[in-house]
């Protein structure tokens, strides 16, 4: 079972970094996608806190949330410390390993096609995916939309997701951690810190 669990792990990571164009923020909302929504592997409340703690840690923050959702995931389905640690290598592997490929065959070949028709017009489609991509990633956090009905003519339903704004408290900090960065620059390392801080003190 736990074999079967850790190759889905494999699978799965393997698509999302296989798809994926931005860097680790863009990354986030196929990673949500698959794990919360698609597997169920884990709630909202949970990727949440991953997010956050690889945010915090060092590295990439994709391959960070990688390395932490899949120690989750089999510790969590009943596996030892040493297979938790396992399915970590794996779904890092995994997210990383088709990157590693492609940019190995394309490092051979960017110098000779950049000025190519072709591979500017692809690459001019791809730049504004990015952004949407990370702007998806933030909005997935903060809330739970839902589409029913026919498809091009759905009702769209959306909520506040309460486990990540449980009350008035939470909304303050994202609010003076938004504040911050926006219009006071603050980097992310001091509002980090002081939402930690904050948070003792609060809760």
């Amino acid at each position: 079972m736990l074999t079967g669990l850790i190759l889905q792990l494999f699978a799965t990571f393997f698509v999302i970094g296989l798809f994926t164009f931005g860097g680790g923020y863009a990354m986030l909302s196929l990673i949500q996608g698959q794990v919360v929504v698609a597997h169920g592997w884990m709630a909202e409340s949970t990727f949440t806190d991953i997010v956050a703690i690889s945010q915090m840690t060092p590295g990439p923050i994709g391959i960070n949330c990688a390395t932490y959702v899949g120690y989750d995931v089999v510790v969590k389905a009943g596996g030892s410390h040493l297979l938790g640690i396992i399915g970590s290598f794996t779904a890092t592997a995994a997210i990383v390993l088709p990157s590693f490929m492609i940019v190995l065959a394309l490092a051979r070949f960017y110098m000779k096609f950049r000025n190519n028709a072709f591979f500017d017009g692809v690459m001019s489609w791809l730049r504004p995916a990015v952004p949407g991509l990370i702007g998806a990633a933030a909005i997935i956090l903060m809330f739970d939309t839902e589409w029913a009905g026919i498809p091009g003519f759905s009702a769209f339903d959306i909520s506040i997701v309460t486990e990540n704004f449980p009350d008035w408290k939470s909304w303050c900090l994202f609010g003076a951690a938004l504040i911050a960065s926006m219009k006071f620059k603050v980097g992310p390392i001091p509002i980090i810190l002081a939402g930690g801080v904050a948070g003792l003190l609060l809760y």
